[in-house]
């Protein structure tokens, strides 16, 4: 055991237990954990120092603590992904794709590729930029040679045209002049 180390924390470090326990009080709201928290800093500390002293051992011990009660608000935040119940009186198959949701995905990724081959090909390029290869605006404005506003403008553009291409926006569109013209052709 290093002695030099030992007295060097009982000279730099153990001077600030009281600081370090209000510190702790306002900052952590689980009072039955103070104990073990304020250890768990001293142990960090310590550990740290075996290695290299600190030029600051107050600040130091004071950053240990935030970045331990980070950890452990970090930690607290998780949520598990452990089963909560059991699956195998669901009789559930996850992994398997049926024929009909596969033929399906196609049909969607069918008509998706469609609505995007039919839009104009500054725009189509635009919109492959941002939305598939996931450059930001300013790279595409550059690699194009145009304003970010125009960027802004061909993505709106390309979403709009892609999403009535997609609902069948596109095709009512075409049928509503023919409509028209069948009931003025039945009124005459």
């Amino acid at each position: 055991m290093d002695t030099t180390l030992d007295a060097w924390f009982v000279r730099e470090i153990l001077v600030h237990e009281a600081a370090l326990e209000q510190y702790l009080r306002r900052c952590w709201s689980h009072s039955d954990e103070l104990l073990d928290l304020r250890q768990e800093v001293y142990v960090r500390v310590y550990e740290a120092a075996g290695k290299l002293r600190p030029h600051q051992p107050k600040s130091f011990l004071f950053a240990t603590a935030r970045h331990l009660i980070t950890d452990r608000l970090r930690r607290g935040r998780v949520v598990s992904i452990e089963p909560a119940g059991d699956f195998e009186s669901l009789n559930v198959l996850v992994d398997e794709v049926s024929p009909e949701r596969r033929f399906g995905a196609r049909q969607i990724l069918k008509r998706l590729a469609e609505a995007f081959d039919r839009l104009p090909d500054r725009c189509r390029e635009v919109v492959w930029l941002r939305r598939v290869e996931e450059l930001p605006q300013k790279e595409v404005a550059r690699r194009l040679g145009i304003t970010e506003k125009a960027v802004e403008k061909q993505i709106a553009k390309g979403m709009r045209l892609i999403a009535d291409h997609f609902h069948g926006a596109d095709e009512i569109g075409r049928r509503a002049p023919q409509a028209a013209q069948t009931a003025a052709e039945r009124s005459e």
